[in-house]
């Protein structure tokens, strides 16, 4: 492999640094809602379910846009594709934050999913091509930076006695001004030599699309990100409003439990980023899924009485899920071979897009029938099935 030359390497760590950027901008606004829902809920006079609408409707741009990520990075470049999502996403959420009528705040919702999908699918083939196992979970670190800011700064917003809109306006002012960062860099990414590989150019024949999933670990995989972002959405979204509204915690201790979650979510993926390559992506990943699904199960069984103990399970989640995904990201080339790996790639953000939005969908409509505290029982089906998926994925690719 040829050594980068002194120029190279200095542009390589500015991509870096920007895809870093990219992604604390990603997790800002993601993290949000599940700290403002109450507030949101009420301002809009909808029902407890409706929460499932708005992440429905971030899924479906989600979805669409980074099935396109490939086609978009081709036309605009890739520079000019993170100004456009992080231009779109500031005037999403700046719709938000002033929009009265409900069907306007769900396309606002659309907007914010659109925004953020092609930027994810791009960088993450980018990273995983260009720089690796280490980069890419600290790439993913980033958007847990993004998803720990996100709700402390609403909850500080909501503690202060100011309205949640306030957040998603403040917000949106840190993503037009990532926007302009991101256009003064464009002839840095316009630069860049992978860029034609990371945007899916050489295997994009609808052909090679259908031989990715006929491949069984390809499907394993797919099916993996589904329930695993499933899972780590509705303990972010959900768990809040599960401590205020069924187990009585103040609600600033529970803004702060939830920031804790997503802080420690972003230290697994850091820590992960550093001890990855001493002990391997599946020794590390099966040592994070155990962790998981015991932090389900104390989330679970906590006592209404000692809420705490819910809010340490609801840590140790966030802990041990951080390096699952950018892990499970990090093998596709290696598991998949380099042909399908382009298409997996972004198989795999689909789904965890899907999954984002209907295992919390799924706990909203069982709450408002069963009560709130059943979302402590999908956190741990959901925790059981992606255990028996990745033990599953590891027999069928040999590790």
């Amino acid at each position: 492999m040829r050594t980068p030359s002194p120029p190279e390497q200095r542009r390589d760590l500015r991509l870096l640094i920007v895809a870093y950027l990219a992604f604390v901008g990603l997790g800002l606004p993601d993290a949000i809602t599940g700290v403002a829902w109450p507030s949101i809920r009420d301002a809009f006079g909808v029902g407890q379910g409706s929460l499932a609408l708005i992440l429905s409707g971030a899924a479906a741009g989600y979805l669409a846009s980074s099935l396109m990520a490939g086609g978009l990075v081709r036309t605009l470049g890739l520079g000019r594709l993170l100004a456009a999502s992080s231009a779109l996403v500031a005037l999403a959420l700046t719709g938000c934050a002033t929009t009265g009528a409900w069907p306007i705040f769900l396309l606002c919702a659309v907007a914010l999913g659109a925004g953020g999908g092609a930027i994810d699918a791009a960088l993450n083939l980018f990273v995983a091509t260009a720089f690796g196992a280490r980069q890419l979970n600290w790439l993913h670190a980033c958007y847990g930076v993004g998803a720990a800011l996100g709700p402390l700064l609403m909850t500080a917003v909501l503690a202060a006695g100011w309205s949640w809109r306030w957040g998603h306006a403040t917000i949106a002012l840190v993503l037009a001004a990532l926007a302009l960062a991101y256009a003064a860099t464009g002839r840095v990414w316009s630069a860049a030599p992978l860029l034609a590989t990371a945007g899916g150019a050489p295997t994009d024949g609808a052909f090679t699309a259908r031989r990715t999933l006929r491949l069984p670990a390809a499907r394993l995989q797919i099916a993996a990100f589904f329930v695993l972002a499933g899972l780590e959405a509705t303990a972010g979204q959900w768990s809040y409003t599960v401590l205020t509204e069924a187990r009585s915690l103040d609600p600033a201790v529970a803004g702060l439990c939830v920031g804790a979650f997503w802080t420690l979510f972003t230290l697994g993926r850091v820590a992960a980023g550093t001890v990855v390559v001493r002990l391997g992506n599946l020794r590390l990943a099966r040592m994070a899924t155990v962790g998981a699904v015991a932090g389900t199960l104390l989330f679970a069984l906590a006592p209404a009485a000692a809420p705490l103990s819910g809010a340490v399970g609801l840590c140790l989640i966030g802990l041990a899920l951080g390096p699952l995904f950018p892990g499970l990201m990090a093998e596709t080339p290696r598991r998949l071979g380099a042909g399908a790996a382009a298409h997996a790639v972004g198989f795999q953000v689909a789904a965890a897009v899907v999954g984002a939005a209907a295992v919390p969908a799924l706990a909203g409509a069982l709450s408002g029938a069963l009560g709130l505290e059943i979302v402590g029982a999908v956190l741990v089906s959901a925790g059981l099935v992606f255990l028996a998926l990745h033990e599953r994925i590891a027999a069928t690719t040999g590790g």
